[in-house]
């Protein structure tokens, strides 16, 4: 999923009244999560693959204004014409762009002007829902609302990696979540495969990357019954894994040799020997039980050949989790961190544990366009399609990701190499 996945919505018409709360719950709910922060902290940029919450706060309604008010309202006057280059993210149909890795240097427009931004468009935003939409305009503002969070679920994450370069440990959130819980054991779900339906079915919200549907062919698999856990993938790092080159991808390895890379993503050793990591909490003890995350596929497939297994397919996930509840440690419950798996030993039994939030798990599989694939017309399709090379499919969602946002058929995508997401390791076998 990159920030700015523009994409065909197949929903059906959406009456006004319905649109304009969940347009208004959406606005609220990003404006929520920048609120812990500073002038400062919303300003800054720590690496080329992040934006500043001041940007994602003016892109997102930059969006709005953009796609709906200009071409819909013939009175509506844009907030600032320079907005249109500087919150421009890849849509080169629409015009020029400022570049990524330099939006943190905006000092200007300052936080409240993109604050006063935000108020005007959505004033307009009202106006526009309140008249009644065609189907393709209610479309396109439900394409907005999922548009919008994906980067809430970019403002933690890109916070998160901020904050950890402040030696201080400063604390976006306060209070830690987790709680001492009865660990499960790890057992394996079989599945017999044979040709199964993939990709989403028309009906409700998609993005046009999960369609069309079609079918697949199966061979038996199995697949593990939680995630990997911080203890698991602590015993990959003391047998060595890291510098075991039997172990690792060509360009895994590289990474790793001339990254440094000896653990994931904001993973220290204390005095004694003991792994803490950097969360949204501050800095903490490692959980053993909790699922990790912070690991680029690399090393996510390193660890599945370390363990004797495989990373599934982004088919034998999408099998497993469509009769699977949409439910799990999501954005909306707080914790902002992945939680230890205490499910009863009965809902362990029927079907894999924690397919949805926590982490989101890599694929085995490329990320590429399933068969008939067509991007949708326009500059809303222009950033889909042309991202298929070159990355990974991960599924399922993270502590980050809104649970509206999320179905069996979601398709994440990032490089092998981005560690900076909520992503973590479910393994896969062949049986």
């Amino acid at each position: 999923m990159r920030p700015d996945t523009a994409t065909r919505a197949t929903r059906a018409s959406t009456p006004s009244p319905a649109l304009q709360d969940r347009y208004d719950d959406v606005r609220a709910a990003t404006m929520a999560l920048a609120a812990p922060l500073s002038g400062e902290d919303c300003a800054l940029q720590s690496m080329p693959d992040a934006s500043p919450v001041k940007w994602h706060l003016a892109h997102t309604t930059w969006f709005f204004e953009t796609f709906l008010l200009v071409p819909s309202l013939l009175a509506y006057a844009p907030f600032d014409d320079a907005f249109r280059v500087l919150f421009n993210s890849y849509y080169n149909s629409v015009g020029d762009r400022y570049p990524r890795p330099q939006r943190g240097l905006l000092s200007r427009p300052d936080l409240a002007t993109v604050c006063a931004y935000r108020t005007h468009v959505d004033a307009a935003m009202r106006a526009l829902l309140a008249r009644g939409l065609a189907t393709d305009v209610a479309e396109l503002v439900e394409l907005g609302v999922h548009h919008e969070q994906q980067h809430q679920e970019l403002i933690l994450t890109d916070v998160k990696h901020l904050l950890s370069h402040n030696p201080t440990g400063p604390v976006y959130r306060a209070g830690w979540p987790l709680s001492a819980v009865r660990p499960q054991p790890l057992a394996w779900h079989r599945y017999e495969g044979g040709v199964v339906p993939i990709g989403h079915d028309g009906n409700g919200f998609a993005f046009d990357n999960e369609g069309p549907a079609h079918r697949v062919m199966l061979a038996p698999y199995a697949l593990a019954s939680r995630p990997v856990t911080h203890g698991e993938f602590a015993d990959f790092i003391a047998d060595g894994g890291y510098k075991r080159p039997e172990l690792w991808l060509s360009l895994g390895l590289d990474a790793v040799r001339e990254r440094g890379w000896r653990a994931p993503l904001y993973w220290s050793r204390e005095d004694d020997g003991r792994w803490q990591t950097f969360t949204l909490h501050g800095f903490v003890e490692i959980d053993p039980h909790a699922p990790v995350c912070h690991v680029s596929y690399f090393e996510a497939d390193a660890f599945a050949r370390w363990a004797g297994a495989r990373l599934p397919t982004e088919f034998e996930w999408e099998h497993a989790a469509r009769n699977v509840e949409v439910d799990g440690n999501f954005v909306e419950r707080g914790a902002l961190h992945p939680l230890a798996c205490a499910g009863d030993a009965t809902a362990a039994a029927a079907a894999p544990g924690q397919l949805y939030g926590d982490v989101w798990e890599w694929t085995s599989s490329s990320y590429a366009p399933y068969p008939r694939y067509a991007p949708a017309a326009g500059a809303v399709g222009e950033y889909n399609g042309k991202f298929m090379c070159g990355q990974y499919v991960l599924r399922g969602g993270s502590c980050a990701t809104p649970r509206s946002h999320v179905r069996a058929t979601y398709r994440n995508f990032f490089p092998p190499d981005a560690r900076w997401q909520f992503s973590g390791i479910r393994l896969a076998r062949d049986v």
